[in-house]
C-alpha cells in the first residue's frame, strides 16, 4: 500500500504591472510635436515589449507645464490612478511632469498615497525609493526656477520690441483689418464699412444694445461671421485706438508665468503709443468724440 502524499504546489504568478506613460510638449512647433510623437511611439514600445507589463494608456498632450487646471490627458491619467486603472507612470522627465512646485507636488503625493510609483527616465529617479523623494521635490522646485527666469527673459524681450516701435496684432478676431505678405495691417473695405457705421450709430445716440440690436436685425455678421453680436464686442470696437492707425502696447500682461493670467495694466509696466502705425478706418475727431460721449 502506498502511503506517499501528494502536495500540489501552484505554479507562481508573476505580478502584472499596469503602466502608463505621461508625455508632453508645452507649444505646437512642428519639432516638438516631432517630439511628442517620438514619446509616444517610445513608450508604446518600450511598455508593451517589457515582460509583465500590461499597456494602460499614453496620455500625451500640449500644455503648459506650470498650469495643471487645463492639462486634459494629465487629469485623465489622474482619474485613472484613483479608479485604481494603473500601477506605474513612465515619464521622460520632471519638468515634463510639470514646472509648478505647489501643484507638482499635490499630485505626486498623491499618487505616492495611492500606491503608484512614477519614474523620471531623464534623471533617473524612481519615487518608490523613499531616498529619491527628497531629491524629486528639490528637482520640482529647480524646474519651476527655470521656467520663472525663462518668462522673466521673455517678458524682457517683449518690452524692448515695445521700445523699438515692433508690434504683432492679431487681426484674425480684428474687425476691418487682414494682414499683407509683410505682415502689415490693411483695410478690408467691407468690413470697414460696418465698423464706420458702428461709430456712426453711436454718435447718433445708439447705445451698444440698441447697436447690437440693429445689426442683427439687418444680418450684419461679426468678424468671425456669426449673426449674434455681443455688446462687449461692440463696445470693444467703439474703444480700439487701432482705427485711427494707432497701437497702444501692453494694455495688459501676464502676472506670473504659474498662472498665465492676463491683467489689466494700470500703471505697473510702461505702455507704448506708437501712432501712424497703419491705415485708418475712423478719422481722430471722430474717435475721441466717441471717447468723450462714453465717458460722460
Amino acid at each position: 500500500m502506498n502511503n506517499n502524499i501528494v502536495i500540489e504546489i501552484p505554479p507562481i504568478k508573476k505580478e502584472v504591472l499596469q503602466v502608463a506613460a505621461y508625455c508632453r510638449v508645452s507649444t505646437a512647433y512642428e519639432e516638438q510635436q516631432t517630439s511628442l510623437d517620438s514619446q509616444i511611439q517610445y513608450y508604446t514600445d518600450y511598455i508593451n515589449n517589457h515582460e509583465g507589463w500590461v499597456l494602460a494608456g499614453i496620455y500625451s498632450e500640449q500644455a503648459s507645464g506650470t498650469r495643471f487646471d487645463n492639462r486634459t490627458a494629465f487629469n485623465r491619467m489622474m482619474k485613472d490612478c484613483r479608479a485604481r486603472k494603473i500601477d506605474y507612470i513612465i515619464t521622460k522627465s520632471i519638468s515634463r511632469f510639470g514646472r509648478n512646485t505647489l501643484p507638482f507636488l499635490r499630485s505626486f503625493n498623491e499618487l505616492l498615497g495611492l500606491g503608484i510609483t512614477i519614474y523620471f527616465e531623464m534623471e533617473r529617479l524612481d519615487s518608490s525609493d523613499w531616498r529619491m523623494r527628497k531629491i524629486i521635490a528639490a528637482a520640482a522646485a529647480v524646474a519651476q526656477s527655470e521656467s520663472e527666469s525663462k518668462s522673466a527673459n521673455i517678458k524682457w524681450g517683449i518690452q524692448r520690441s515695445f521700445e523699438k516701435g515692433h508690434v504683432k496684432l492679431n487681426h484674425t478676431n480684428f474687425l476691418g483689418y487682414t494682414k499683407d505678405a509683410n505682415g502689415k495691417l490693411v483695410i478690408v473695405e467691407e468690413e470697414a464699412k460696418i465698423v464706420r457705421f458702428i461709430y456712426d450709430l453711436y454718435l447718433k445716440g445708439y447705445g451698444c444694445r440698441k447697436i447690437k440690436s440693429y445689426l442683427e436685425k439687418n444680418d450684419i455678421k461679426t468678424a468671425t461671421g456669426k449673426s449674434e453680436w455681443s455688446t462687449s464686442t461692440i463696445d470693444r470696437i467703439l474703444s480700439n485706438e487701432k482705427y485711427i492707425g494707432t497701437v497702444l502696447s501692453q494694455k495688459s500682461y501676464v502676472e506670473n508665468c504659474l498662472t498665465h493670467k492676463q491683467v489689466k495694466n494700470n500703471g505697473e509696466l510702461p505702455m507704448y503709443l506708437m501712432e501712424n502705425n497703419h491705415e485708418a478706418i475712423i478719422s481722430k475727431e471722430t474717435f475721441e468724440e466717441v471717447q468723450h460721449r462714453k465717458f460722460l
